[in-house]
């Protein structure tokens, strides 16, 4: 459910603002710390020494308490669910270090931390920052959706005049004016006026779409030239910009496979580290007999096996291809959906509104009577399926008393109509009540007992459909349909696209059952399909994909939704897939390669505290950056009739 202040504009970072105070204390403190060090280093000895350390731990404690609460509440959180996090061993390493230094004050000791523990506080806040900071750059899909809401409308009132309200008081039936220059802020259907509107949030093309009195525009879409008067459709709840940001933050809290290996190896990590600097500190104290000397190298080791590069090589890889997305048109509502449209070995398409442009017409319409005729046009006004709006807008409505009307997902539309029962939609459903099957394509009507009428429907591809299945079978990717239409209509199509597998008038349970024999098979399609009948299967699939202007069930069930008119999204998103697939395993890489390095110089008491924050934080900031590399586009010169654009593979 998205909250309506979502869609009111961007919101203040607070996070970012507390960590970047945080740095900013912390830096301060360790300039005075630092300078106080520098003098006890240059050789200042005795009373002067102590005082130096003394007023280092003055300003130490206030600075580490504040700027380091980040680190400390995280870690007591986990502690007090019983897990262990990434921030457990970074407090317990700074606690030491604050600890020992104390300790040594208190006693005269020549050598103290406190330098080293604001300084580590310090760079782990940088580090901290950045990650947040790019993480913000990475989600810049939902900030430029929340650029799209509007605050305010103007209502139309009854007398014609104008009054301002505000976007969460908008009901369905209230008529809003859009002057030119300004975003619808819900859904709703123009009742007056011309002009041309931006739809890229919809289409992902630029180019203006001209519009009148009953065209239906999507909230966010842009008035370019002439105020319109619409009437609202739906609240701003549950408007498609809603949608649209209710599955990018769905997105950004998706949570694959990988990510929860990630995690696992987190939790298991931990208390590894634990293990590692206690045995580091109980082998420098057998060695030498100095436990601060073993303390601070078991401090480093604390710090620098820090799981913060473990811990981010999944997710900020998937917000940031949610992101990347979201530029080329395309949804993601689950971060898993990438890993599983990454193994991907075919594609099963839906026809009707899929690969076809899914707004059919009716080639010709059969002669029969007037009776009949107001009996079919009246049927085919209550159903939502593109053959029955093709039929009903060839023909006027008539004011016709229909009962029990009711509509089967994937059969067609049913009522009484002066007491008789009638049928419209498959054929083979349709003659169950009629008295013969007439030969031809497309839908049909018959009364019950009556004969049964065929109304032959005409329809063209989808833009890009060939071009996107050639590309896919080109990277062996072959591709099958599963339609419910008749055999002719799906031959056709399919010739068309040369896709030698396919399957016609198949019901959703069909739909279904092929798709787990194809797992059972060991196979792994991805499902691309529209319609109320598809939702099923989209569900079902191993993973899938559906047109903005599918079904909103559909939406619902597909873990992508494309925005674009063409099915050039599809090998695009799959490409990204499979490029985030190889950042996340290049991430995981990094991780493991800056352990191998940074942990046996550690326990080799090679490397200091701040050497270790150092580090730590450039090895967090490495994998983040390396995700970033997803935003990267290289395009080629495409092909004749092709529009696909590559991605690094």
């Amino acid at each position: 459910m998205i909250d309506d202040t979502d869609l009111s504009g961007e919101t203040r970072d607070r996070t970012a603002q507390a960590l970047l105070r945080a740095v900013a204390v912390a830096g301060f403190g360790a300039m005075n710390v630092m300078l106080l060090s520098v003098a006890v280093w240059s050789g200042a000895g005795g009373a002067t020494r102590e005082t130096f350390h003394l007023i280092s731990a003055l300003i130490a404690l206030p600075v580490v308490a504040y700027a380091g609460r980040f680190f400390f509440a995280s870690a007591w959180g986990a502690l007090r669910t019983g897990r262990m996090n990434m921030d457990v061993p970074i407090a317990l390493a700074i606690t030491l270090a604050l600890t020992l230094s104390l300790f040594e004050t208190a006693h005269g000791g020549e050598e103290v931390f406190f330098d080293a523990a604001v300084t580590l506080t310090f760079f782990l806040l940088i580090g901290r920052y950045l990650d947040h900071r790019m993480r913000d750059r990475a989600r810049s899909a939902m900030t430029g959706l929340a650029r799209l809401a509007v605050r305010e409308a103007l209502e139309v009132a009854p007398s014609g005049g104008l009054r301002p309200v505000a976007v969460e008081s908008i009901v369905p039936g209230m008529v809003l004016r859009i002057p030119a220059g300004e975003r619808l802020p819900v859904d709703a259907r123009i009742v007056a006026g011309t002009s041309d509107l931006d739809r890229a949030l919809v289409t992902g093309e630029s180019r203006p779409v001209a519009v009148a009195a009953g065209f239906e525009v999507e909230a966010g879409a842009l008035n370019l030239t002439g105020p319109v008067d619409a009437v609202a459709l739906r609240p701003v709840s549950e408007s498609f910009l809603a949608q649209m940001m209710g599955m990018l933050a769905t997105a950004e809290a998706g949570r694959g496979r990988y990510v929860r290996i990630a995690d696992r190896a987190a939790r298991l990590y931990a208390p590894l580290i634990h293990l590692l600097a206690l045995a580091t500190f109980a082998g420098w104290l057998a060695a030498t007999g100095d436990w601060q000397h073993a303390a601070f190298v078991a401090i480093s080791v604390l710090i620098v096996t820090c799981p913060c590069a473990l811990a981010l090589a999944v997710p900020v890889a998937h917000v940031v291809a949610a992101g990347r997305l979201m530029a080329e048109g395309v949804l993601m509502k689950d971060g898993s959906a990438l890993e599983r449209l990454a193994g991907i070995d075919r594609i099963v398409w839906d026809k009707t509104g899929t690969l076809t442009t899914g707004t059919p017409a009716l080639a010709a319409l059969p002669a029969m009577e007037t009776a009949t005729e107001a009996a079919l046009a009246a049927l085919a006004a209550r159903s939502a399926h593109p053959a029955a709006r093709a039929i009903a807008a060839r023909l006027p409505v008539p004011n016709l008393a229909l009962e029990d009307v009711a509509e089967r997902p994937g059969f067609g539309v049913e009522g009484l109509i002066g007491g008789r029962r009638a049928r419209l939609g498959r054929a083979s459903w349709v003659a169950e009540i009629a008295t013969g099957l007439t030969e031809g394509d497309g839908p049909a009507f018959a009364f019950e007992g009556e004969a049964m009428l065929r109304l032959p429907l005409s329809e063209s591809l989808r833009n890009g459909a060939a071009e996107a299945v050639a590309a896919l079978a080109r990277r062996g990717l072959p591709s099958e349909i599963l339609s419910g239409d008749v055999a002719s209509a799906v031959t056709r199509i399919a010739a068309r696209l040369d896709i030698a597998e396919m399957r016609h008038e198949l019901t959703p349970a069909r739909k279904i059952a092929r798709l787990e024999a194809l797992r059972d098979a060991g196979h792994r399609p991805l499902m691309v399909g529209d319609g109320l009948n598809d939702t099923a299967a989209l569900a079902a699939a191993h993973v899938s994909m559906s047109p903005a202007s599918a079904s909103e069930a559909g939406r619902a069930a597909a873990d992508f939704v494309f925005l674009r008119d063409d099915l050039e999204a599809v090998p695009l998103t799959w490409k990204i897939a499979r490029r985030t697939a190889e950042i996340v395993r290049q991430n995981f890489g990094l991780a493991i390669l800056y352990n191998c390095i940074a942990v046996p110089l550690a326990t080799a008491g090679l490397v200091t505290p701040l050497i270790a924050a150092i580090a730590m934080s450039a090895s967090s900031i490495a994998v983040v950056a390396n995700s970033l590399r997803l935003n990267r586009r290289q395009t080629r010169t495409p092909a004749r009739n092709s529009t696909l654009r590559e991605v690094p593979a």
